[in-house]
């Protein structure tokens, strides 16, 4: 049976011995040909986060007040010139990372700044400490999950969480980057009377708001159409669209340098127009890694059990999405195993850990495998070749990040929201109708939004989920591991509590 993707205008597999015996190139009965194209597919396919990652990451100030570059986000063009930073750092660390993957993993998946983990730093984890300390942890994290890989222990915590729980962490997830698409792209804003609002005072009013929505249905059409890199070609449209509105309008920003809004029509965060020309890429992030000062700088056990606990939920977002990633994007190109894994798991999970370490090294947040890849499966690739390929297609893309600055919130914004509708698909694996699965879900899902902090939803729904296990009889179901976890996240809610007792 020919394998998914192949027409009748492959050409006969011709390739180099050496390159074929170890890419397996014929063995899964791929081509070179096949491989380019399913690697660039996978590539424009998941090419959006070098526009959203910076502005998570690029516009959202520390404790201190600062943007990952040190510079105060109140600074005359500290944005923009942040965005450009991440998003060229952002490329730089998926080129390698992904080219890796390629050639070690030999397995056809890219990697990139996972969205949800950078969303947990620059919405939970930053409000806490500075840049360089946040990715610091992101490095212990990575370095953690290498461990766990090199130990074989990553089958336990795979085990320890049921599945119902690492479902409900997903959508959680994709409910939390969905509202901030929603908060960031201008559609739901701060009131009076009221936590929230639909735009300005209930209405949807000026031209930002119109791109967020041209922007939103343009992807939803594409979507539906199954083209390929729906999100990449929606966020380009509605940004040349916002171009051309803002050369004909000159509309002004929403806030002023304070933070203030005095213009609540105008752009969210930066001006949809090109200032400064094209210059090189500034790779100044690289490195910017304070690995020891979160921990140094907390005041007392209690928040360092805080800081634990954050690098947890870290790696356990990063771990399950991996572990799903892969045999998802295996499974597509029917590449599984009799065990239900893809061939090499051990190095492509071990790449995927280095990849985490990587993404803090150079301030973009933890590097994971990108669901994504399952696009370039579906059009053939099957080899690390693909991966090879869309890892030389990012190291290009470097030399267009300063063309991030002119890319407004409103037309990336909706993508963010998009991939909230992505994870929502997990939650069909929770079965809503036992207290047991049901109960810790809800808490997870529905806090991580509520309260912007996806540690929040996590450790509400284990401790929920060991409580009711326990009124249940059924504590020996618990796994040794969970009781561990719970007891951590109950010292991490009781923080005020105890610290009120100290003093």
């Amino acid at each position: 049976m020919a394998n998914p993707g192949t027409t009748s205008a492959d050409p006969a597999p011709k390739t180099n011995k050496t390159l074929d015996g170890w890419f397996e190139i014929t063995k899964r009965g791929s081509t070179i040909g096949r491989e380019v194209r399913g690697g660039l597919v996978t590539f424009f396919t998941m090419a959006y986060i070098i526009i959203l990652n910076p502005i998570i990451i690029g516009t959202q100030p520390d404790v201190q007040g600062n943007l990952i570059t040190g510079v105060p986000v109140t600074q005359d063009g500290a944005v923009a010139t942040s965005m450009a930073m991440v998003a060229a750092a952002t490329a730089l660390i998926a080129a390698i990372m992904t080219i890796l993957m390629g050639v070690y993993g030999r397995f056809p998946i890219a990697l990139a700044t996972g969205l949800g983990l950078n969303a947990l730093v620059a919405y939970t984890i930053v409000k806490q400490m500075t840049w360089p300390q946040a990715m610091g942890l992101i490095v212990w994290e990575g370095i953690l999950i290498t461990i766990l890989v090199l130990t074989g222990f990553r089958k336990a915590i795979f085990d320890a969480v049921p599945r119902a729980m690492r479902a409900a962490i997903s959508v959680g997830i994709g409910l939390f980057i969905a509202f901030i698409g929603l908060v960031d792209g201008g559609i739901v804003r701060p009131a009076v009377g009221t936590p929230v609002q639909l735009g300005i005072y209930g209405q949807l009013e000026g031209w930002p708001i119109a791109i967020f929505l041209v922007g939103l249905l343009l992807i939803v059409a594409l979507y539906i159409r199954r083209v390929k890199g729906a999100l990449l070609i929606a966020i380009l449209a509605s940004t040349v669209l916002a171009v051309i509105v803002q050369s004909v309008l000159n509309l002004p920003l929403m806030k002023d340098a304070t933070g203030a809004v005095v213009n609540p029509t105008g752009w969210i965060q930066n001006l949809p127009a090109l200032t400064g020309g094209f210059t090189a890429p500034n790779l100044g992030l690289l490195g910017r890694v304070d690995m020891f000062g979160a921990f140094t700088s907390a005041a007392g056990p209690g928040a360092v059990i805080g800081i634990l606990l954050l690098v947890f939920s870290l790696l356990l977002s990063d771990f399950f999405d991996t572990m799903g990633t892969i045999v998802a994007v295996g499974a597509e190109g029917d590449m599984l195993g009799e065990d239900g894994n893809p061939p090499y798991t051990q190095e492509i999970l071990l790449v995927d850990s280095v990849a985490a370490i990587a993404g803090g090294l150079g301030s973009v947040s933890s590097n994971t495998s990108y669901i994504e890849s399952a696009s370039g499966v579906g059009e053939g690739a099957r080899t690390g070749v693909a991966s090879v390929v869309t890892g030389i297609a990012f190291l290009l893309s470097l030399f267009l990040a300063p063309l991030v600055e002119m890319v407004p919130a409103e037309a990336a914004t909706p993508a963010l929201f998009f991939v909230g509708f992505l994870m929502m698909s997990q939650v069909v694996h929770i079965n809503w109708e036992d207290p047991e699965e049901g109960i810790p879900a809800f808490l997870t899902i529905v806090l991580m939004p509520f309260t912007y902090s996806i540690t929040t939803g996590i450790g509400a729904g284990f401790i929920a989920m060991v409580l009711i296990k326990v009124l249940k009889g059924k504590s020996k179901e618990v796994h040794p591991l969970m009781w561990v976890v719970v007891v951590a996240f109950l010292l991490y809610f009781a923080q005020g509590i105890i610290g009120g007792l100290i003093r």
